[in-house]
């Protein structure tokens, strides 16, 4: 007897959920089915793939081999026949998007291709950059757009864009200086920075090195429209923000750029998907477009 896709699905979801019973109701199955189909996938290994820990089944030392040799398999079998039964100008897209680009470049660029492409669905899932490489790993999204450094070994990366991080205050004297100062003369004064997991925080903490530890760490908020109203209000804090987040508030004067002196905080913009995700022809055809848009809004 061979192992059936049918059976490696269910084993996924059993080592995912933990409990027979549920999943035996999400995938309109028996009990007795879901448990006759682990065993049946044991006796053709050879090997017990789960202990049974406090009433949960749960992955043994061959059951985590087995589960992370099968997964991107099932994946990409099912990308396979999802793009093979619809049309390549029809389907859903579940796209991850960091804040930054969530609330700032993503929007119209969405809307474009929608009227472009009406029969396709698009799902956003907004998160910072750790959030959106978790969902990557997990497969529950398609692919990703971030800002700053992805560490995984599972996920593969590519450059779509560069922006640039910017020293911001309400301060108007500070801003208006335009002599600049150096960094660590400033790093004292109160700090705004985005919650851990930021792209936008580790790019400007990186860029900093052993400065980072001299911060004064006023506040953490995790969206740059509150830090923006923290300033505008403080008149006295300090953040790092990218360019293109603070523009209506520069032009308004609400807020003001401070010049620093032989240092820049740049970082890319980053398309990432898991290294194992089959890229379909719809796939392939949102990430050109997105690239085009993209392109063409950094370089206003």
């Amino acid at each position: 007897m061979k192992i059936s896709i049918r059976q490696m699905e269910i084993f996924l979801e059993v080592a995912h959920v933990g409990h027979l019973t549920k999943v035996a109701e999400k995938l309109g199955l028996s009990q007795s089915a879901v448990s006759m189909s682990i065993k049946e996938l044991e006796n053709i290994i050879g090997y017990k793939l789960f202990d049974r820990i406090n009433k949960k089944l749960a992955l043994n030392e061959k059951g985590r081999a087995f589960a992370e040799a099968i997964a991107p398999l099932v994946t990409k079998l099912a990308d396979i026949e999802e793009e093979f039964k619809n049309d390549e100008n029809s389907g859903e897209l579940l796209i991850g998007v960091s804040t930054t680009i969530a609330d700032y470049l993503i929007p119209p660029i969405i809307c474009d291709y929608m009227k472009a492409y009406p029969h396709v669905k698009i799902k956003l899932k907004v998160g910072n950059t750790r959030d959106i490489v978790r969902m990557i790993e997990s497969g529950s999204i398609d692919l990703g757009f971030v800002e700053g450094h992805v560490e995984s070994t599972a996920i593969k990366q590519e450059i779509v864009g560069l922006d640039e991080l910017i020293v911001v205050t309400g301060n108007r004297e500070c801003g208006l200086n335009e002599e600049g100062y150096y960094i660590d003369t400033l790093l004292d004064k109160p700090w705004i920075l985005r919650e851990e997991g930021s792209g936008t925080r580790e790019v400007f903490l990186t860029h900093l090195g052993d400065l980072a530890s001299q911060v004064n760490l006023f506040l953490e908020l995790s969206h740059p429209e509150s830090i923006k109203n923290m300033l505008i209000q403080s008149g006295t804090c300090l953040s790092c923000l990218p360019r293109v987040s603070v523009m209506k508030e520069l032009e308004r004067g609400e807020l003001f750029e401070v010049k620093i002196k032989k240092m820049k905080f740049e970082r890319h913009f980053l398309l990432i998907y898991h290294k194992d995700k089959y890229k379909t022809t719809l796939l392939n055809k949102f990430i050109y477009f997105v690239r085009m848009q993209l392109g063409k809004i950094l370089q206003r």
